[in-house]
């Protein structure tokens, strides 16, 4: 089930429509309010948040989200008319897992909600071998982040992104490698999603960011010590 969190009646119910006709269940709310209420009654598996609405803006019902037990992983794509980098930013600080710029089109909207959903699998990640890279740990079994055994807390995409940066320790990864492999798609158009992500990962990360190094004109890599 995925909820869809939007003011504009005419959007959200486009979009309701284009999720529930390619196969995801999805409901409708105009508010936070509405969105807390069903909340209550049960989660679900995503929910498209936009940030400008009615009373509570999008960015505090996230970061609201976030700080329950019961919600603080629960993937959450922004919607935005926003489109700067500092919007980005905000969001991404906030918990977002990713974030679609207005006007946006149903196709990418689809690509981005099935990107997610694809990487929610608990599952694989029980069995996955623990992750570390000097002060920095990762256990897969939690979906949990260290920096000199302090919790961190990524996003979905964060976290992923760490993730797969260690896996391939040493070696550069470009710009669209990381978005077909963490976002499920590739467009010249959006290569800045990852470079906003990698910028908020290494804030996150503190003084340990900086192992995250950028080969200018190509992508990044994590540096290769233990």
């Amino acid at each position: 089930m995925i909820y869809c969190v939007e003011d504009d009646e005419g959007i959200r119910e486009l979009v309701v429509y284009t999720l529930q006709n390619s196969g995801l269940p999805a409901r409708g709310f105009a508010d936070g309010d509405a969105l807390s209420s069903a909340l209550r009654e049960g989660k679900p598996d995503l929910i498209l948040l936009d940030i400008m609405l009615p009373g509570e803006d999008g960015v505090s019902i996230l970061r609201a989200l976030r700080r329950r037990p019961d919600t603080e992983k629960l993937p959450v794509i922004l919607l935005t008319a926003k489109g700067s980098e500092y919007d980005k930013v905000i969001g991404l600080d906030s918990g977002a897992d990713d974030y679609i710029a207005k006007p946006f089109g149903m196709m990418e909207l689809l690509a981005r909600v099935r990107a997610v959903l694809r990487r929610i699998q608990p599952e694989g990640e029980a069995v996955a071998d623990a992750l570390r890279a000097g002060p920095v740990s990762v256990d897969p079994r939690a979906h949990e982040t260290f920096v000199n055994g302090q919790k961190v807390r990524l996003t979905l995409k964060e976290y992923e992104l760490l993730c797969l940066l260690m896996r391939s320790r040493g070696a550069v990864l470009t710009r669209d490698v990381l978005l077909e492999t963490i976002w499920g798609y590739c467009t010249e158009s959006e290569t800045r999603t990852v470079d906003v992500h990698i910028r908020t990962l290494r804030q996150k990360l503190g003084d340990a960011g900086e192992m995250i190094e950028t080969v200018r004109g190509v992508g990044y890599r994590l540096r290769g010590e233990a």
